[in-house]
Formats: C-alpha cells, structure tokens, sequence
C-alpha cells in the first residue's frame, strides 16, 4: 500500500513539472520580441572624410613633390661650402637656409636613396641655384674626376720593367704602384702565375700580351694587368690551348719557349719554327754534351737585367737560376712577353735535325745540325757580332 502512495505521488510531481514548464514557455511566447535597433552607417559622412584625407595628403605630396623636383621656386644662385666634418643634415640646413630646398627633413630623408652621404664632399661649390632638384644638388656637391685615355702600344719582347716604363711614360698609373701591383696583388683565376714568386715584379712575366691598348690615365694598376692578361688568355684561343694541353708541356713551359724565341728571332715565321725546333732537340737530347742545356744568351741577358747589370758584366758563368748554359731545361720563368707568332711557333716547331742557330749580318739567323759548323759561321764575316 505504501508503495503505491509512493509512485502516485512520483507521477503527480512529474505531471506538475511539465504543465508549469508549458505554462512558462506560452507566456515566454506571448511576450512582443524586442526588436534590436540597426545602426545607420553615414557613408555621406565617411565619404567626406575620405575625400578631406585624400585632399590634404594630395596637398602635403605637392608640396614635398615640388620641393624634390624644385618647381615653383624663387631664382636662387648661390654658393654652398660643406665643411669636412659636416653631416647631411647639415648640409640640409644650409640649402634650406639659401633657399635651395624647402623641408630638411624630406631632403635627408631623399637623400638616404640618392646616397647622399656617398656624393656629398667637403669643398665650396658655387652656380647652386634653385633650378636644381635634390639629386642634382647632391650631385653637384662632390669633386669628379676627369678620366683622359691614352693609347699605349706595347711591342712584342719587353719585359715587364719595360712595359711599366711605358705605362709610367703614358701617364696611366706611377711606377711603385705598378710595380707593387705586379708583385704582389693576388689575381685570383691565374693559375699560370708562378706563386713562388709572389712578391717579385716579373711574377707577371710572359702574360702581359703585346697590343696596342686604351687606358685611362692613373687608372687601378691591377685593372691595367687584369686587361692584358684577359687579351692574352683570348688570343690564345681554344685551338692553341687545347693543343697545348695536347703538347705533353705546360702553358708555363710553352711561354717560356715562346719568350725566348721572341727575343732570339728577326720577326720571320720561318726562323721562329727553326728556332723552336733547335729548343726542343736540345731540351730532348740525351747524347750529347749539351744533354739537356739550351745554351741561350738572352737567357743571361735578362738574368744580368734583373740583377742590374748590362752586358758589359755577360759571362756563360753568369750564377742565375735563368742562365741556360749553367742550369739544364728550363730557365727560372719567361725573359720577356711574347706575341702570338712566338707562341704559335712554340707549340708547332719544325721538325729538323738543328741543335744551333746564330745570327747573321744578313739580318737572319742561320741553323746548324753540329758544333763544327756553327763555329765556322761564328768566326766567319757572315756572323753578327753582338
């Protein structure tokens, strides 16, 4: 019995619950919705203000555009002096101050892309007149140099003392800068340049090609070796470097040979051939006395020439790693700076039987198989006496 109570009392609550909830929601609903209220967005009002904004902005880029470009502005010629310690704020001031420029502060910061601190120089500079615009007024204040060309024609066979003697001639750079150049700036890319001889002038010697060249007076030294030696890398070609390459010598070993024909020839392709045929039977000879020695005196020459001494002090003795009649194979590097048709000659010699070559009065050089007949011909009248 007290359980039947219990679950008629359980099903009232319930029953009770759910009429007053239904009851609260039909109220809930009966009630009028508040409607919210939209705010009106006043374009009238926000395009006014563009407009306002826009105008002013358009007034303030006129203003700083004609300051810039320097329209509108009252004749103004005057001089300007930059003191050595002054910034370019200060140099601001003093055009705005002349009448140049209008806003200070517009013109450094211009002139932060026009590198102003780059151009601008300490000097006095006069004709500054209202008719410039920021960059020619920055322009205008800084010292240009006056570039003069000069054309300089270096022959075939100088050394490279004697080509910086006729670069210092010209006037295209002093003889301590080229020669401190020569001698110790580094020339990335130069394989060919001998890095045991780095601070020695010659290091150069054998590449700088002869021709006739334009330089600009007191140029950079290094740019004037830098354009010879990219000449002699092109006028070498891909036939004659892949050739040399083919050769079983070094690019090194041909300049030297081709140096020494320079200085040993009278200008005949004929006689170079010949010359360089003489070069290589005696750089290859292992049957004689002369096994190897190429006996040259040019060699000696330019050994007594960077000792300076001249040929009064000649002597076959001569101690130097370039003397040819004391040292087998190869001389220490190039004697001179040879032209095409000694490097051409150098890389395709005549094939002869020659081991000797002198000099005639005839003005060309005269070729010996052996010893017995070059030594009739140097005491005969027909031999040229040095």
């Amino acid at each position: 019995m007290a359980n039947d109570k219990r679950s008629d009392t359980q099903s009232w609550d319930a029953n009770q619950v759910r009429r007053a909830q239904q009851s609260a929601a039909q109220q809930n609903a009966a009630k009028p919705q508040k409607k919210r209220k939209k705010r009106k967005f006043n374009f009238l009002l926000y395009l006014l203000c563009v407009i306002l904004v826009s105008a002013l902005l358009a007034g303030v880029g006129w203003l700083l555009a004609n300051d810039l470009c320097s329209l509108n502005k009252a004749p103004v010629n005057t001089t300007i002096v930059v003191e050595e310690d002054d910034s370019v704020g200060d140099v601001a001031q003093k055009l705005k101050d002349a009448g140049l420029i209008n806003y200070k502060w517009f013109f450094c910061l211009t002139g932060k892309f026009l590198h102003a601190d780059t151009f601008i120089q300490p000097g006095e500079y006069e004709n500054m007149n209202s008719d410039m615009d920021y960059r020619a007024l920055i322009h205008a204040m800084h010292h240009y140099k006056t570039y003069e060309s000069v054309t300089v024609m270096i022959p075939e066979g100088k050394t490279v003392q004697e080509i910086i003697d006729i670069l210092v001639e010209n006037g295209v750079s002093t003889r301590s800068k080229l020669e401190d150049a020569a001698a110790n700036y580094p020339f990335e890319g130069r394989a060919y340049l001998d890095s045991e001889k780095l601070g020695q002038v010659n290091r150069l010697e054998g590449y700088l090609f002869p021709d006739t060249y334009e330089f600009y007076k007191d140029s950079d030294p290094e740019q004037v070796y830098e354009t010879m030696m990219n000449n002699f890398e092109r006028r070498l070609g891909d036939q004659l470097r892949a050739d040399i390459e083919n050769s079983g010598y070094t690019l090194e070993q041909i300049v030297i040979l081709a140096s020494i024909i320079e200085k040993e020839s009278n200008d005949f392709v004929e006689e170079r051939a010949n010359i360089s045929s003489v070069l290589y039977n005696r750089l290859r000879t292992t049957d004689r006395e002369t096994y190897g020695m190429l006996q040259i005196d040019s060699t000696v020459d330019y050994a007594l020439a960077l000792d300076g001494k001249d040929r009064s002090e000649f002597s076959i003795d001569y101690e130097s790693p370039y003397n040819t009649y004391t040292f087998a194979g190869f001389p220490a590097g190039a004697i001179c700076n040879p032209g095409l048709a000694s490097i051409t000659a150098a890389v395709y010699p005549n094939e002869t039987d020659y081991y000797y070559f002198a000099a005639g009065v005839d003005g060309h050089s005269h070729f010996f198989t052996n010893i017995n007949d070059h030594f009739n011909f140097v005491n005969s009248d027909q031999y040229k006496k040095s």
